[in-house]
């Protein structure tokens, strides 16, 4: 009767490890898709900047007929972005027309300084961190999905 009452007041081990063993199969599983996650929503403050701006360049183009002497800072100027955006972004833009619209985070971004996100504008698409690359846990690096 005495270990009856031992039996219904605890849990064995192997109990104890079988519940441990599936907790760390269910955190494996679960902790590299919520990095992905949090690097797919960081990663959109750059693509709508990077949108922004490539509007920015499409009105001036409309208007000018030319991207010649748009530069830049102006584009920037033009797209109003967020003081949170430039504190945690640069940006870059490549030909003229743009072909290309980098942004690169800088140290004051919460992923991590060195990370780009990118428009290719031939192509019409976004890539890079969150995008189509995520930081790999187990090596520290960004690898491709």
């Amino acid at each position: 009767m005495l270990s009856k009452m031992k039996n219904q007041k605890g849990f064995t081990l192997i109990e104890v490890l079988v519940v441990v063993i599936i907790v760390a199969i269910l955190a494996a599983l679960a902790v590299p898709r919520y990095l992905r996650y949090v690097e797919k929503s960081r990663s959109t403050e750059a693509q709508t900047a990077i949108s922004t701006i490539r509007k920015s360049y499409d009105v001036y183009l409309q208007t000018n007929g030319t991207t010649e002497g748009y530069s830049l800072e102006l584009a920037q100027k033009d797209a109003r972005l967020g003081e949170s955006t430039v504190k945690n972004w640069k940006f870059e833009v490549i030909g003229n027309p743009p072909k290309k619209i980098i942004a690169t985070s800088t140290q004051d971004f919460p992923g991590g300084e060195g990370k780009q996100v990118w428009y290719d504008i031939v192509e019409a698409k976004f890539h890079g961190y969150g995008v189509d690359q995520w930081t790999d846990p187990e090596s520290g690096g960004i690898e491709a999905d």
